[in-house]
């Protein structure tokens, strides 16, 4: 109802695309890849040229730079542009290319990682056969295997004979391997990191 005394309000309606909010969360945490100026997308006037060799032919204006990469049949590739003037290298772009994305795939190759398992003080043969398969496993793949034991209670004043269950089933493993981390007591945690040889 409309009172002429009474104030008129406004009501605003506001569209809020959420989508495209959670989209630019989700793209901070993409690494985006290095992008190069090559030949004419070059800015500066004067650059520092790096020949293909690696020998540096000093500071020298774009077009001469351009016209000398030109004549080798290679390009002019920006590699340092915070650099006063900015340092240019000539080489093949697309040789450039293909390096960075083989190095990128063989830093993801070597990553390694973690695999646990866990023993217990009272644990019985057939779940050692167990937990030894499952080193074997990881240990083909090229992966860090880490025992640990947990004491609960009461079973924490048998630390020895935890290390001693751990250093038996390290000795019966059947694989070539080598110790990262010694067997190591943290309070009820007991744990040794093991690695292929």
């Amino acid at each position: 109802m409309w009172f002429p005394s009474s104030p008129p309000y406004i009501i605003i309606y506001l569209k809020i695309n959420f989508k495209n909010i959670r989209t630019k969360r989700r793209n901070k945490n993409i690494k985006q890849e290095k992008k190069y100026l090559i030949n004419e997308q070059i800015n500066s006037p004067e650059i520092r040229v790096i020949d293909e060799d690696g020998s540096q032919l000093g500071v020298l204006s774009l077009k001469k730079a351009i016209s000398i990469a030109e004549e080798k049949d290679l390009d002019l590739v920006e590699v340092s542009p915070l650099a006063n003037p900015p340092v240019c290298r000539i080489i093949n772009f697309g040789k450039l290319q293909y390096q960075q994305t083989k190095l990128q795939n063989k830093n993801k190759n070597k990553r390694i990682t973690t695999k646990g398992i866990r023993l217990s003080l009272n644990i019985g043969q057939h779940d050692l056969n167990v937990r030894k398969k499952q080193v074997y496993k990881f240990l083909e793949q090229s992966q860090r295997v880490k025992i640990e034991l947990r004491l609960r209670g009461r079973e924490k004043a048998f630390k020895k004979n935890a290390v001693e269950v751990i250093k038996k089933f390290i000795q019966e493993l059947d694989i070539e391997y080598k110790i990262e981390q010694e067997i190591k007591v943290q309070g009820g945690n007991i744990t040794s990191v093991i690695s292929k040889k």
